[in-house]
């Protein structure tokens, strides 16, 4: 099969962008609400998918930027002549697209903090997301394991980084994560206000930088390095800092659709690094896979230091989440009136549902799931989220547990209720266990056929 001309990859680079701006800017004109930032997820998603073979689907200066970071450091990525030459298209496409929304409806739109922020705290929310959807990108489309075996989740992974980062990151800086998303938007509304993209860009092009920094840490066999001993466990602190940060800008930010961005995040982190630690991020899922036996080189030695990353990255993203707002936080607790023993109930029952979905789609050789494993563990938060959210607020995680507490000690709260919430998760991933090890007992039929 003949490879795709440069001019081809160019016009497939202008598309793919082109499309993305033109869909940010029609949902924010045309207040679509709840359903905009999936809508513009889902425009990046199925444009990955059409394009993906042609350019690479980058659609983003800070894509193919980290692409060519990751190449100069010896690993996999574009040269910088592609790099150039893609961003120059991308921010074409950009301007292009936000002067045809502006167009359609007559107006355009300022970029900027959102009313209360400062340029840092929107700068750092650009930066962090930025950084997870190259991170993102560089894992599952650029790393050598994941092409050479092809999997067909690339595109969901990295349009569901959009989903995670639009609730929460979104109050804050409005949620690019993209220059020419950025230059487009303020270009466009250069006759009221224009400079935003500058800093939205540097803080952009910084988190490019930090993703092809930790994708070189979390696979340096990419790099021609031998795998490290604490690949594993800095997989786990930024899968479980990613996923806890999310759900603290949806809390404070008042999302409309929390436990959907929430579950994206982890959906988008476990395809990220579910080959390099088994992406467990929550202590619960840990001790459940230590309780079935089945996992020999997850030695309770091992086990532990999971537990140690873990509950340090629901504390870093914790703090950062507060830093973000200045200092504010929110309680764990009991939601709404509710008691204890409901929280209990509530708690044990959703992190069972989370840690045996991994048991089944992860773990079991008969069920395991080649390429819908992220979607089905991310979706039971949505599961959860939803259905207790009002009852004990959705941990499911002893790493979320202690790192809400621990950011609202700083403001009055309670520690101690970390630990409750952590035994009732806790009790739910060894029930999970047990569970799993009844209906999954035909695995260890030796002479069993499937």
């Amino acid at each position: 099969m003949a490879a795709p001309t440069l001019g081809t990859k160019l016009a497939a680079e202008f598309v793919g962008t082109y499309l993305l701006i033109f869909t940010v800017g029609c949902n924010v004109l045309g207040n679509t609400g709840i359903w905009a930032g999936v809508s513009i997820a889902m425009v990046l998603m199925v444009s990955i998918y059409s394009l993906g073979g042609i350019s690479g689907a980058n659609f983003n200066p800070a894509v193919s930027v980290t692409l060519g970071i990751s190449k100069t450091m010896g690993g996999p990525g574009l040269d910088w002549n592609h790099v150039g030459m893609y961003c120059g298209t991308q921010l074409v496409a950009g301007l292009a697209a936000a002067y045809s929304y502006s167009g359609l409806f007559g107006k355009s739109f300022p970029l900027g903090p959102s009313a209360g922020f400062g340029w840092t705290n929107a700068g750092l929310c650009e930066l962090l997301y930025t950084f997870m959807l190259c991170f993102v990108v560089l894992n599952v489309a650029a790393a050598s394991k994941n092409r050479t075996e092809g999997n067909q989740y690339y595109g969901l992974a990295i349009g569901f980084v959009i989903i995670a980062g639009a609730y929460g990151a979104g109050a804050v800086s409005g949620g690019c994560f993209n220059p020419a998303v950025a230059v487009g938007i303020d270009f466009a509304n250069a006759g009221v206000s224009f400079g935003f993209c500058i800093l939205y860009t540097a803080f952009e092009l910084v988190g490019a930088a930090l993703a092809a920094l930790f994708f070189k840490l979390v696979r340096p066999g990419d790099f021609g390095a031998e795998p490290a001993a604490s690949t594993a466990f800095i997989s786990e602190f930024l899968g479980t800092y990613m996923l806890v940060l999310t759900v603290g800008l949806n809390v404070l930010g008042k999302s409309v659709a929390g436990a959907f961005s929430i579950a994206a995040s982890l959906t988008s982190m476990i395809y990220a690094l579910g080959d390099v630690s088994g992406a467990h991020f929550n202590p619960a899922v840990t001790v459940a896979i230590v309780a079935t036996g089945r996992v020999p080189d997850l030695t309770p030695t091992k086990a532990a230091k999971y537990v140690v990353s873990q509950l340090v990255g629901g504390t870093a993203a914790a703090f950062t989440y507060a830093l973000i707002y200045a200092g504010q936080s929110f309680p764990l607790g009991p939601v709404n009136g509710s008691s204890w023993s409901q929280v209990a109930l509530a708690e044990v029952m959703f992190t069972f549902v989370l840690c045996y979905i991994v048991l089944c789609v992860a773990v079991s050789p008969r069920t395991k799931s080649t390429h819908m494993f992220g979607l089905a563990i991310g979706s039971c938060v949505t599961v959860g989220g939803c259905a207790i959210g009002g009852v004990s607020g959705g941990s499911l995680n002893p790493a979320v547990s202690f790192g809400i507490a621990e950011a609202q000690v700083l403001n009055g709260g309670f520690f101690w209720k970390a630990l409750v919430y952590s035994i009732f998760e806790i009790i739910g991933g060894v029930l999970a266990a047990g569970a799993f090890s009844v209906t999954h007992a035909v695995d260890l039929r030796a002479d069993d056929k499937f």
